[in-house]
């Protein structure tokens, strides 16, 4: 079974509407399970539940079949989106282009020029579909760039 995975923020913010509304035209299309991550970040206090979670995604776009709520707690978000999305061994990923910034970031402390989707590429193996509110999605895979 195809499993499609989008890490949003709570509550819920434009461009974590633009990026799961895409999540879940994906795993529509690809007849895929669709799972919706939250990061609660130890550094910052706020614990939001499952439960909460899910009532936020459920009251803007209705209930989701074949959808789990998952919400994990570690220092970075990026890379505990990374531990999730190999759990789940994700077949696609689809993030907001705020995080791809916040993961260029990240990247830029290891390498001296980071290429979000090559590094991704390399270290998922799954489609990564970007998503900009104001733009069409860009979709990148192991096994080509943008398609």
């Amino acid at each position: 079974m195809q499993q499609v995975v989008v890490p949003v923020r709570y509550p819920l913010s434009e461009n974590s509407r633009a990026t799961l509304a895409e999540a879940i035209k994906v795993a529509e299309s690809e007849d895929a399970d669709l799972t919706v991550l939250h990061v609660n970040l130890y550094q910052n206090g706020q614990r939001v539940t499952r439960s909460e979670l899910k009532q936020a995604v459920e009251a803007a776009f209705g209930h989701l079949p074949r959808t789990r709520y998952v919400v994990r707690t570690g220092l970075l978000v990026e890379e505990t989106i990374l531990d999730e999305v190999a759990a789940q061994e994700a077949d696609v990923v689809v993030i907001g282009s705020k995080q791809v910034s916040r993961w260029r970031k990240m990247v830029l402390r290891l390498v001296d020029d980071p290429d979000i989707d090559r590094f991704l590429r390399e270290e998922l193996d799954c489609d990564i579909v970007t998503v900009s509110p104001d733009a069409q999605p860009s979709r990148s895979s192991s096994s080509s760039s943008n398609v």
